[in-house]
């Protein structure tokens, strides 16, 4: 009895890891839909990761690789990302020699030596799995250094409002002083405006706009997608029918992505990097409304999340792209809160010609921000990677929030977790000190006594002394 235990314990294991191998590494297996590959998954995934799951070769590598495999991958995907945020910890710092006994104790030369996938018990609000201390490691001694540090938390370096690993641009200590003395509100609160078409029109020549009877494809000028069409952007850039759908023999009814991407390759590659179209750069299925993990509205149709999910195929109404589009699916608090915030208020303004043109302030407006491009800095075109200026939020600082508001008061709102629910509609009812923590540090260097300063009990309760 004991061989015959042993024979099928040992038979069944190997079957077993047979079975694994095919179904984890053979790519007909992945379609397979009778398959759900998640139950070998060894924990749950980050809210960043989810929705590539799957396809889990695109992180491990073929047969599951070494760790060089995985950091590769990591930087496939985010090397530019941090390269382009000036990136604080690069792996340089690292590598140095100088810093040797660091490495010893927290080998950051390795993303996964702080963000290990599938560790549901260490990942944090904000979808990153990540050790609370890891600050601490090499900053222990910051309270002697820094009387303003003395006392605080050995885990609240990262709180909103104080410092980022990777991308600290909006809290540099230069930047915080030099913005100290601004307003809650500008004097002229203005986003940028997008310039797409000037610059169209200048490397591609102008085109006439086109009419309804300009349309070259088969259909009926009267027919409700040509008045669509004719009312788009695309009519008036001079932009017709088979330049997308193709002419003659090469006529297709419905063009792929890759159509768009001939002329609008820097927003489809936003786009493939953020949360609504990653899937593209595994070759997976598109993300759907109702595999989204944050709460979704049950009336809108369950559709890929493609160009066209929030782009009409003919209509590309930007204006309903930025609020109506995404209030259609998303269902969480925050965005249920924003009809009738003041930034609602403000945007419905702009549209009815109240208010000038960059003064409202739609879902887009925060969360896909007007930016100039490194390889065009003459251009300014609407970023659709939102994870680039939302996790975490402080990048949103350089962006979005300090086109309108004073800096001290965007730190302030920003780390105000109800403010952000609420959907920004009252003044912030904390205040981060620092701003203050930075001016005195910079007033100490320069030999000079602080305009203010913070003792143990008014640093507690968050209160200023002159």
């Amino acid at each position: 009895m004991r061989w015959l235990f042993w024979t099928v314990w040992i038979g069944g294991t190997a079957a077993g890891a047979i079975l694994l191998w095919f179904l984890m590494a053979v790519p007909e297996a992945r379609d397979w839909s009778f398959v759900d590959r998640r139950v070998f998954l060894p924990g749950a995934t980050t809210d960043g990761h989810y929705q590539i799951e799957l396809a889990c070769e695109s992180c491990h590598g073929e047969g599951f690789s070494d760790p060089k495999a995985l950091q590769a991958s990591c930087v496939r995907c985010h090397g530019d990302e941090l390269e382009a945020a000036n990136d604080s910890h690069p792996r340089t710092k690292f590598t140095d020699p100088r810093n040797a006994d660091r490495v010893a104790i927290l080998d950051a030369r390795w993303c996964v030596t702080c963000h290990q996938e599938h560790r549901p018990e260490v990942t944090g609000t904000m979808g990153l799995s990540l050790p609370g201390d890891y600050c601490f490691h090499c900053h222990q001694s910051i309270g002697e250094e820094r009387p303003t540090h003395e006392g605080l938390a050995y885990d609240s370096c990262a709180d909103v409002g104080c410092h980022n690993f990777h991308d600290n641009r909006g809290l540099y200590e230069d930047f915080l002083v030099d913005h100290r003395n601004e307003p809650a509100l500008l004097e002229s609160p203005r986003v940028p405006l997008r310039n797409l078409a000037a610059v169209f029109a200048t490397e591609a020549g102008d085109h006439a706009p086109l009419e309804a009877k300009d349309q070259d494809a088969t259909a009926s000028s009267s027919d409700p997608i040509v008045e669509e069409w004719a009312a788009s952007g695309h009519a008036r850039g001079g932009v017709n029918c088979s330049e997308c759908h193709g002419a003659g023999a090469t006529w297709t009814d419905h063009p792929q992505v890759s159509v768009c991407e001939e002329c609008h390759a820097l927003e489809v590659e936003g786009f493939s990097h953020g949360r609504h179209g990653m899937r593209r750069l595994v070759e997976g299925a598109p993300m759907t409304k109702g595999e989204a993990r944050l709460p979704m509205t049950p009336k809108s149709p369950e559709r890929d999340m493609d160009c066209h999910a929030c782009h009409p195929a003919h209509a590309y109404d930007t204006r309903a792209a930025a609020v109506s589009a995404c209030l259609d699916c998303h269902a969480d608090e925050h965005s249920r809160a924003y009809e009738g915030s003041p930034h609602h208020e403000l945007w419905k303004k702009e549209e009815a010609g109240e208010a000038p043109a960059g003064s409202g302030v739609s879902c887009a407006t925060c969360h896909l921000p007007r930016v100039e491009t490194e390889a065009r800095p003459d251009q300014i075109l609407v970023a659709h990677n939102q994870n680039d200026y939302l996790r975490p939020r402080e990048k949103m600082i350089r962006s979005v929030c300090i086109h309108c508001h004073g800096l001290a008061y965007t730190i302030d709102a920003l780390a105000d977790e109800a403010l952000v629910e609420s959907n920004y509609r009252e003044a912030p009812q904390r205040s981060v000190r620092s701003m203050e923590y930075a001016t005195e540090l910079r007033w100490e260097l320069e030999g000079r006594a602080p305009p203010f300063a913070l003792d143990e009990d008014q640093r507690k309760d968050g209160e200023e002394k002159p």
